[in-house]
């Protein structure tokens, strides 16, 4: 065989093999940021309109993100945070368009003190979306219902949906056990509680 057939045969062996690690590296690549991003890996490539950017988007968010000075709560910011969840929890009962949009507050206060950058909430829910992968679609709906809540848009229920939700997210923030932050059914139920009790004291 001439020298020249072999020289041919090495390099297409040569672009093969280039060709089968860049797809192994790629693939390696997705799964990953599959693993990191979970869900909002798929929403991200319907809204990027394929694969390749999305993870593009994905990678940028990290990027980012790393550059971000993230660090925790005191234990004084901790507890003073949960003491103003449970007003707010609170003041559900007789005003949740308020408290939903204190609710906003908190987590965006929470977000600012820990070095997240809160001025536009797309940047917030990218940042999150790092750190919090299976929360950031709780917030974007919290969120929602709070912007909706400001256009008489917007049930009970839906306002009662958007503080569970921004409680979910509260929770993680402050890196507290979620039972360590008032539920607002909890607050409603003990509300509703206190009203029989007093109708009954009233009958006797």
């Amino acid at each position: 065989m001439q020298t020249w057939v072999w020289i041919v045969v090495a390099a297409v062996a040569v672009v093969v093999v280039l060709a089968v690690f860049w797809s192994a590296t790629r693939a390696k690549r997705s799964r990953e940021l599959k693993d990191t991003f979970g869900r909002e890996y798929h929403r991200t490539v319907e809204q990027a309109g394929g694969r390749r950017e999305a993870e593009r988007e994905l990678r940028d968010r990290r990027k980012r993100h790393d550059e971000l000075d993230i660090r925790p709560l005191s234990r004084e910011s901790r507890d003073r945070y949960v003491r103003q969840w449970q007003s707010t929890q609170t003041r559900f009962v007789d005003d949740p368009t308020g408290a939903v949009e204190e609710a906003d507050t908190l987590v965006q206060r929470v977000m600012q003190e820990r070095g997240y950058p809160t001025k536009d909430f797309e940047r917030r829910v990218a940042d999150i979306s790092v750190d919090h992968p299976d929360l950031v679609e709780k917030y974007r709906t919290a969120h929602g219902i709070a912007q909706a809540s400001k256009r008489n848009e917007a049930s009970t229920e839906d306002l009662r949906h958007s503080v569970r939700h921004y409680r979910a997210l509260f929770a993680e923030l402050l890196e507290v056990d979620d039972s360590g932050v008032e539920n607002v059914d909890d607050v409603t139920s003990r509300d509703e509680a206190e009203v029989d009790t007093r109708k009954v004291q009233r009958l006797r």
